[in-house]
C-alpha cells in the first residue's frame, strides 16, 4: 500500500471507530429503561387522556 493509500485507510478506520462510538451512546441511551419500566414508576401517572372522553361525548351528542 502507498503512503496516500494508508493515510486514507487510517483516516476511514477512525471515521467508523467515531460513528461506532456514536451509534452505541445513542442505543444505550434509547435502551435505558423499558417502557414497562417507566409505567412501573409512574412516569405516565399523571398524563390524562382526553382524547376519548372527548370523543365519547360527541358521539353521544350526535345520537341526541
Amino acid at each position: 500500500m502507498t503512503e496516500p493509500a494508508k493515510k486514507v485507510a487510517q483516516q476511514t478506520e477512525e471515521r467508523l471507530e467515531n460513528l461506532a462510538n456514536t451509534v452505541r451512546a445513542k442505543f444505550e441511551k434509547v435502551t435505558e429503561g423499558s417502557f414497562r419500566d417507566r409505567i412501573i414508576e409512574g412516569r405516565f401517572a399523571d398524563q390524562v387522556d382526553h382524547g376519548v372522553d372527548q370523543g365519547r361525548a360527541e358521539a353521544q351528542r350526535k345520537q341526541d
